[in-house]
């Protein structure tokens, strides 16, 4: 499967933990937001480094992924 062009992943931020491309912003922290009952929308506010389109995107890839695993 394709990498997701949103997501970077480097030893030398954030730990080599993903993150938005372009950011430091973790994306776990996304899923933190939508399991507390959280909107993208409120998501993105708090973290305006990440654009709407961004998590959109990692959240579709991500769903692609665990459908072929």
């Amino acid at each position: 499967m394709e990498k997701c062009e949103e997501i970077l992943i480097d030893p030398e931020i954030q730990n080599g933990n993903p993150v938005f491309k372009g950011t430091r912003v973790t994306i776990d922290i996304l899923f933190e937001y939508l399991e507390s009952g959280n909107t993208i929308d409120a998501f993105v506010l708090d973290f305006p480094g990440v654009k709407k389109e961004q998590a959109i995107k990692v959240l579709e890839y991500l769903k692609k992924l665990a459908l072929v695993a």
